[in-house]
């Protein structure tokens, strides 16, 4: 359904997964990847939202590498160029807004993703309407977003047996973004761990949180990105 393409990123060329909807158009919707790269799942949501009539756009931060191997993704993690991907991510943003309807977007993002996803609503809240962390993570300290620039809407979705960022962590970011006078809301998902929505990880995938998680969020793009 999805294709690789180029697009402009601040000077250089970024690349990423792009998969439009039959129509041939409708929001747009970035996709940020987990730790892993740009690996099936992260296409597969794509896929999914493209489906779901959103025009999809994940960008490929890793710049063509992935693994499956957690101590290879946790370094692909910690050498990543914060800044670069700060550029491919809001490069992302000003090429769907060329190619889908509205004047807005939503970003959706996966554990490291979902830390990036507030970081980019964060960056761009002249174009992002709608943010989506599943389980997110910020692990650096210099890329802590300021949450007081955030203009989207955040519908959040934790796991309550997860190690890395805990419900009570989600609660607190809840808190947070409602001190500031954003419109925040989390779930935390029962009974289920980190990354239980991706189904090609079958020791952790939830099918029954996932579906109720993707209802939703199906259901808050649409009414905020029209």
């Amino acid at each position: 359904m999805g294709e690789m393409i180029e697009f402009p990123s601040n000077g250089t060329d970024g690349q990423g997964y792009l998969a439009v909807p039959d129509s041939g158009s409708g929001p747009g919707v970035v996709v940020i990847q987990e730790w892993w790269g740009l690996v099936p799942h992260i296409t597969d949501v794509c896929d999914r939202l493209a489906g779901a009539g959103f025009v999809a756009l994940a960008p490929d931060l890793y710049r063509g590498k992935s693994t499956t191997e957690p101590d290879e993704a946790a370094k692909e993690m910690m050498a990543m160029a914060l800044d670069r991907a700060g550029r491919d991510m809001s490069g992302a943003v000003d090429e769907l807004l060329r190619r889908s309807a509205g004047e807005k977007v939503g970003v959706i993002g996966f554990c490291m993703g979902g830390g990036l996803a507030l970081v980019l609503a964060c960056q761009r809240p002249d174009a992002v309407a709608a943010c989506v962390p599943f389980y997110g993570i910020i692990p650096w300290p210099e890329a802590q977003p300021d949450y007081a620039a955030l203009t989207a809407a955040v519908q959040g979705h934790f796991a309550e047996n997860d190690g890395f960022f805990t419900p009570e962590l989600a609660r607190e970011l809840e808190a947070k973004l409602r001190g500031l006078g954003k419109e925040a809301d989390f779930t935390v998902h029962p009974g289920v761990d980190h990354a239980f929505f991706n189904d090609t990880r079958p020791e952790v995938y939830d099918a029954e949180a996932s579906a109720t998680a993707w209802d939703a969020t199906l259901g808050f793009l649409s009414a905020r990105l029209g």
